[in-house]
């Protein structure tokens, strides 16, 4: 059976993941979300990022998730995100900073498909300008949209401008508290 390869992002209702100054605090989950988005990666085994996403995912190794005074949701998830391997597409970056993680310069759209194939588990993508090549390149089976209630006129787009794509809906989800709306779709 061949991994899934899935795009997960927070976006405005508009979206943006960022507004213009790179600020996504306005995106923050609330516990109940936490919890779902723990789940939705709980079969993850690799996680594929850009360089951004990557020094932003990163403080889930010591810094977030890691004292005894953090919340139950907050320690599960560093706990998964510290237990699967992570890529990391730089052609800046020179050095990796967090166990179970390679660098690789260039996005290899021959060998994402061979680890779907080889995969035993889940692949995420993390990351707009990283996703964009996965979704040309037709490698994206998956993607879950949190959609915010905010819209916030320009930043960066969650989704590549340049891509046209037939999606079939899974399933949604509201969070009553937030108002933020999941969106699972499957690429046709």
């Amino acid at each position: 059976m061949t991994a899934r390869l899935i795009y997960i992002a927070t976006q405005s209702l508009d979206g943006f993941i960022e507004d213009e100054q790179g600020r996504f605090d306005w995106s923050e989950p609330d516990e109940e979300e936490h919890r779902f988005i723990n789940d939705l990666v709980r079969p993850v085994g690799l996680y594929l990022y850009g360089k951004r996403m990557y020094e932003t995912m990163r403080g889930w190794e010591s810094e977030y998730g890691s004292k005894e005074s953090d919340p139950p949701v907050m320690r599960d998830f560093a706990k998964l995100w510290r237990a699967a391997d992570k890529l990391v597409y730089s052609t800046t970056l020179e050095q990796v900073s967090t166990p179970r993680t390679r660098l690789e310069r260039t996005f290899d759209v021959d060998a994402i498909r061979e680890m779907k194939s080889r995969a035993g588990r889940d692949l995420t993508i993390g990351g707009p300008g990283l996703a964009a090549h996965a979704f040309r390149a037709g490698l994206v089976d998956e993607i879950h949209l949190f959609v915010a209630p905010f819209v916030l006129g320009r930043g960066k787009r969650s989704l590549p401008d340049d891509v046209r794509l037939k999606l079939g809906l899974i399933h949604e989800r509201r969070f009553e508290r937030t108002g933020i709306v999941h969106l699972h779709y499957r690429a046709a």
